[in-house]
């Protein structure tokens, strides 16, 4: 059944939603589909909605699963809450263990690749394979833009009372305003409408580990420090090239991590790379599901892009 709150939205966001209790808390998800499973996890300040086209067109044969994060999406959005890293990681561990997925490809865009290789690094023998959509799940420079929206009384007033973080977004983080029709930005706005309902994206902000003292700031040591464990686990990324805040040089960095990876870089697209660069997403996507069984997989056509090309990288 649909929420209620999504009606509106119509073919846009066409599933049904189903809820887990994750310790007192209901977190939302999509299910579509059936056969081997795909898990979307999205980033801030967005939730599975970012992933709509890509569960539209893989649903035919795969089992396509994208949560909200808690205080993100249709998820619950408590106001005294433990939102770190962490705990993010444990929901996802939750929600994975009840609906009994194993030999899962695992979607990150933005937070979502450190919860995704956070959950990995607990149970490796779970993961197939990785997708990545601009995301890191190391540590990085993390632009004056976003850092002045963790102060606590301005970022409070930018985030929470003028909801400015998600609404220029919706300007900074696409490479094709157009596809930001009134519709679209709705969808993208639709869970963030009040101050408490922006609570998940102010902390999420809050979170990013850019000092010791940050409680998230050993976990993303661990998750760093476990990546060499899955290199020779399929990989494929696909890049925006106008992304402010998750660059080149993070894509420099999966690639020294991952060299066999299969990289598919927009420059056109930009931080949504997802929303501005889906309908040719897609078919490599499919393409890398149904071939890649091990970590050898070569990406066809040149190379090109100077110091940025990895052994298979294709840019587009």
């Amino acid at each position: 059944m649909r929420d209620p709150r999504v009606a509106d939205l119509g073919e846009l966001y066409p599933f049904d939603s189903h809820y887990l209790d994750v310790g007192g808390m209901r977190m939302h998800y999509v299910d579509e589909g059936s056969g081997p499973a795909v898990v979307m996890l999205h980033g801030n300040p967005t939730w599975s909605f970012f992933y709509r086209e890509l569960i539209k067109g893989l649903r035919d044969r795969y089992r396509v699963i994208a949560p909200d994060h808690i205080g993100c999406g249709l998820s619950d959005k408590p106001q005294d809450y433990p939102y770190t890293l962490a705990t993010h990681i444990d929901n996802l561990s939750r929600l994975l263990d009840h609906l009994k997925i194993e030999d899962v490809t695992l979607a990150g865009h933005d937070w979502g690749g450190a919860i995704g290789f956070g959950w990995a690094a607990r149970i490796p023998e779970r993961v197939k394979r990785f997708v990545g959509f601009n995301t890191a799940a190391f540590f990085g420079r993390v632009p004056l833009r976003i850092r002045v929206c963790r102060w606590p009384i301005l970022g409070d007033v930018l985030v929470r009372r003028l909801n400015l973080f998600a609404r220029a977004a919706i300007r900074m983080a696409s490479g094709h305003r157009e596809r930001m029709t009134p519709e679209v930005v709705r969808g993208y706005l639709l869970p963030y409408e009040s101050y408490a309902s922006r609570v998940g994206v102010f902390q999420f902000i809050r979170d990013i580990p850019v000092t010791r003292s940050i409680p998230s700031h050993v976990v993303l040591e661990s998750i760093e420090a476990a990546l060499p464990r899955f290199h020779n686990r399929p990989m494929a990324i696909f890049w925006g090239g106008k992304d402010f805040c998750f660059n080149d040089w993070y894509l420099q960095r999966w690639i020294e991590r991952f060299p066999h990876a299969v990289i598919h870089r927009y420059a056109d697209a930009g931080h949504y790379v997802v929303e501005d660069a889906h309908e040719r997403i897609l078919p490599r996507l499919r393409e890398f599901l149904e071939n890649a069984t091990d970590a050898s997989i070569i990406a066809r056509g040149p190379k090109s892009g100077g110091p940025l090309c990895g052994k298979v990288a294709k840019f587009d």
